[in-house]
């Protein structure tokens, strides 16, 4: 089976992770304090270096299913309530290094206080590698295809012109019983690419819809 390569840019991280920061509560680094947790959770990163590499695919958004691990509220520090984390096994390479395995770390961010990464980045942990440096390239491949970079911008724009005319048909009754799981059972039907939209993008176009299409 062909193996699809997504390549992105190393971008500079907030030093948090491997406590290069002066100003993290952590200066031994999050990832060396996680580590042995993970562990007892039965992932072992032992082979990883203590620090992410943040890949971005700018301007495509990630969207990621199906994670091989996912740890829900884990009290790893007593700074902070416990936070839900999910990995995903990847190989990664850089155009200087051999192909190596490694992790896609997913601290989700409804449960994570403060050093959010941007939707447009993945932050990877995986073993020293060669030439990596800031704006360098990165390839990152998952053979089970579960990562998937979506032009958010242009998929929201198309969606609501999408619906421009189903609103303007049916005007205030497109909208009455409005439920996720009607929307979602409705798009499955009639717009399935919008479904890899999260749900605050959703709900964003609706509204935006609601208020273009809709008699005052």
């Amino acid at each position: 089976m062909k193996l699809d390569w997504l390549t992105g840019r190393l971008s500079a991280g907030h030093g948090v992770a491997s406590g290069t920061s002066n100003d993290s509560p952590y200066p031994d680094g999050t990832i060396r304090m996680q580590f042995p947790v993970f562990q007892s959770l039965g992932l072992d990163l032992s082979d990883c270096y203590f620090g992410t590499l943040n890949l971005d695919f700018a301007p495509l958004e990630v969207s990621l299913s199906n994670p091989d691990h996912l740890f829900e509220k884990v009290r790893w520090t007593d700074l902070h309530p416990p936070e839900t984390f999910s990995f995903w096994s990847v190989q990664i390479k850089t155009p200087q290094s051999e192909v190596v395995n490694g992790w896609i770390y997913y601290p989700h961010p409804e449960t994570k206080l403060r050093h959010w990464q941007p939707p447009t980045t993945l932050e990877l942990l995986a073993p020293r590698l060669c030439g990596v440096e800031t704006g360098g390239t990165i390839h990152l491949c998952d053979q089970g295809q579960r990562i998937k970079l979506i032009d958010t911008v242009r998929l929201r724009a198309r969606l609501l012109e999408f619906l421009k005319f189903r609103v303007l048909a049916s005007q205030q009754t497109f909208f009455e019983a409005d439920t996720l799981l009607k929307r979602q059972q409705w798009l499955s039907t009639m717009f399935p690419e919008a479904l890899q939209l999260s749900e605050q993008d959703l709900d964003r176009v609706w509204s935006q819809a609601r208020m273009l299409y809709t008699e005052s």
